[in-house]
């Protein structure tokens, strides 16, 4: 019988007195698609640099074809087949792709001077053995986060791996795109390399995994093939709890005012007589292709696109959103797709970056009232459950989802009237997700908040919006109550607009 590619026995692995792996046990097979899951927090990250090298096990061992490895560095792991593409792909934005392609193959043959035929040979080999088209000559930093995707795994392959380590390689794509990596990821398989592919999201477990491990708090908790698996069961084995999806029904009185009513707004080039309506304690979910406008008009009403023509009105009133300032006077707030270039102050602590937008309510003569200011940000923190024993830490010590409510809860220090959700739950692991949908469904139902949610994620949109709107080309192709639709019938109308 044939060894397993790779087979971990009882690893364990402290940081000081923090366990972050506790016996795990896992097994790759030659050219399997194995899914390894779990929250936030839960030890992937920490399973997979031991994997790679990186980290050296305290317990346990790893063998690489039926052959116990002593330790293994990064340089051995590659050596023995493995590559990794991070989160992050460790690209150079400001070189192009071909020459992405090639550096390691350079590096790694110690060459001193460059020759950009040879570049262009092995960028070409590169794209090759990917099978996919890509421009070689295009800066990496312009490309979309797919394409950037595609040239780390095309980067990964030159290096003939047996096992392509894929750490949350969908957080940042649309479903298409997902579909496009998927397409990708199993030609490699086809091959006859293995695929680690390191997700918190079910569906794509479901989807494009033969076998699953998953992990909660540093312990393998369950193991399988997928066919033992549903959604409800990972869900379980991830968080130790049912999350069961609640739905979201909006019953307000007849002949309300709109809190938001949108008509015939139109953005050269970007929106075309976009006519939407938002009453008191609504949830409508904005859908639609990469490049349907939903951004945009997002950022039309947070006064980011002062040049528009088309009505906007607030509780009945008329509008003019020609400026952040006088969107957040309205009460308007808008939480950001990308948290981490786009909704928070790295460098700076969670009470700062909770508090960021109401620093003016807090001052006086220039001077922040602090005692207040930190009353306000502690009570924020409590309210929403963000996991931290003070608002002094570094924001960046916050897993993707309590960074996320930070953001959500700086602007509920505002107590605004709508609140515009772009991607609200992107790179958030389950349990997570599930609490900021909770929180969402509460503000609306109980305070009457209206929001805004846009989203790829059509389970998203179909559990927590009791209105769905479709975005094409800049205009509204369809508003449909929720309860008149289904995740297969929005995925089927999508694929049409394609």
């Amino acid at each position: 019988m044939t060894a397993p590619l790779i087979e971990l026995r009882h690893i364990g692995k402290s940081f000081a007195a923090v366990r972050a792996l506790q016996d795990v046990s896992l097994t790759i097979g030659r050219g399997e698609i194995h899914c390894l899951a779990g929250e936030n927090g839960s030890g992937k990250s920490t399973l997979i640099k031991v994997i790679s090298g990186v980290w050296q096990p305290d317990q346990g061992e790893i063998l690489i074809d039926g052959q116990k490895i002593s330790g293994l560095d990064p340089r051995a792991a590659i050596a023995h087949g493995v590559q990794v593409i991070y989160q992050d792909f460790s690209l150079f934005g400001n070189l192009t792709v071909a020459e992405n392609l090639a550096l390691s193959t350079e590096l790694q043959a110690k060459r001193k001077l460059v020759s950009w035929g040879r570049v262009r040979r092995i960028a070409e080999e590169a794209k090759r053995k990917l099978g996919v088209e890509l421009d070689l000559d295009a800066l990496v930093e312009t490309l979309p986060t797919a394409g950037k995707q595609l040239v780390a795994i095309a980067r990964a392959l030159m290096s003939d791996p047996r096992l392509l380590i894929m750490d949350e390689p969908t957080t940042a794509l649309t479903g298409r795109e997902v579909e496009a990596l998927f397409r990708v990821v199993r030609d490699i398989q086809s091959r006859g390399i293995a695929v680690l592919f390191v997700s918190h999201k079910m569906r794509e477990m479901l989807d494009i995994s033969e076998t699953l491990t998953v992990i909660r708090s540093g312990t393998v908790v369950a193991a399988g093939p997928i066919s033992q698996f549903d959604e409800g069961s990972i869900t379980r084995a991830m968080t130790g709890q049912e999350i069961a999806a609640e739905g979201y029904r909006w019953d307000g009185p007849a002949g309300a005012t709109p809190l938001l009513d949108v008509s015939g707004l139109t953005i050269p080039g970007q929106l075309e007589d976009i006519s939407l309506r938002v009453m008191p304690g609504e949830i409508v979910g904005i859908s639609g292709l990469l490049g349907s406008g939903r951004t945009e008009l997002a950022l039309a009403l947070f006064g980011m696109q002062p040049r528009y023509d088309g009505q906007i009105r607030i509780d009945g009133k008329d509008a003019r959103l020609d400026s952040v300032q006088r969107a957040i006077a309205h009460g308007i707030a808008y939480v950001p797709e990308d948290r981490l270039t786009e909704g928070l102050f790295l460098t700076q602590t969670i009470d700062r970056n909770m508090l960021a937008t109401s620093l003016g309510r807090l001052s006086r003569g220039g001077v922040v009232h602090g005692g207040r200011a930190a009353q306000e940000a502690a009570g924020m923190i409590q309210d929403m459950a963000i996991a931290t024993p003070t608002g002094d830490r570094p924001v960046t010590q916050l897993s993707g989802g309590n960074q996320q409510r930070v953001v959500i809860g700086r602007w509920l220090l505002n107590d605004p009237r709508l609140l515009i959700l772009n991607g609200p739950t992107v790179g958030v692991d389950v349990g997570s997700k599930a609490g900021i949908h909770r929180k969402i469904r509460e503000l609306a139902r109980e305070r009457g908040l209206g929001v805004l949610m846009i989203s790829d994620d059509l389970p998203e949109l179909v559990d927590n919006c009791n209105r769905i709107v479709v975005l094409h080309r800049g205009r509204v192709v369809s508003d449909t109550p929720t309860a008149a639709t289904s995740e297969a019938m929005l995925s089927e109308q999508l694929g049409a607009l394609a």
